[in-house]
């Protein structure tokens, strides 16, 4: 029997109000300050889209909504790791930019830098928000869902690139600190790219070996993260 949507709805915004709260200490216990208009913004704009995500989940795609809510027994080993030093790295962007952009101030961003930082996020997040809309096989780790019959989605992004959620996650990460107004915090994110470009090639040989299908629409679109380089 399936979940009452008001009920899950509830159980969602429950845990969306406890991420926002982890965040909101994450990067306002190291800044020593609740002053950084930055990261209030951040917190609103990343509430409001994994809301709006959530809501478009239960409503429109609840079948990737479960998927990308629970870990599968087949998840590939490498996947895990990758996906766990990942989750341990990603306080540390936060966590520097509060140093530095707050406490100690060891590094000055020009507003326009600034600017074109919230541009970058807003592509990202736009980019990813397409990919999630795109693909109903999307899932958190890597595995092949023989469960859901998956199948080799060619449309939207995946015109492009073949892991457009990958590509908006690195302009994410670049774009992240000096958003923040820290350029130091380039530095951990820049570390969490490498890790999604490993990623990408691993799943990338995955998907051409053991998705049906897959090694055609390689032949179709060449490029696995960004036109015209790789």
């Amino acid at each position: 029997m399936s979940e009452n949507p008001v009920i899950k709805i509830t159980r969602v915004l429950g845990q969306l109000l406890l991420m926002l709260a982890i965040l909101a200490a994450i990067l306002f216990l190291p800044a020593g300050s609740l002053n950084w208009p930055q990261a209030w913004l951040l917190i609103a704009i990343l509430g409001i889209y994994f809301l709006l995500y959530a809501l478009w989940g239960i409503y429109r795609d609840p079948e990737q909504f479960q998927e990308r809510s629970h870990i599968a027994k087949n998840v590939k080993r490498w996947d895990r790791i990758i996906m766990g030093t990942y989750t341990a790295l990603l306080p540390a962007v936060f966590i520097v930019a509060g140093l530095d952009a707050v406490r100690f101030g060891w590094s000055e961003i020009p507003l326009v830098w600034q600017v074109l930082a919230w541009a970058g996020l807003i592509f990202a997040g736009i980019l990813i928000l397409w990919t999630v809309s795109t693909n109903t096989y999307l899932s958190r780790y890597v595995r092949i869902q023989e469960d859901r019959q998956q199948q080799v989605v060619i449309t939207g992004p995946y015109r492009y690139v073949r892991h457009p959620m990958y590509s908006g996650i690195l302009i994410l990460f670049l774009s992240l600190g000096p958003a923040l107004g820290s350029w130091c915090a380039i530095i951990p994110g820049a570390v969490i790219d490498i890790l999604f470009f490993i990623r990408t090639a691993k799943e990338d040989k995955t998907l051409q070996k053991e998705l049906a299908g897959y090694q055609g629409y390689t032949e179709q679109v060449r490029y696995r993260l960004i036109p015209g380089i790789w």
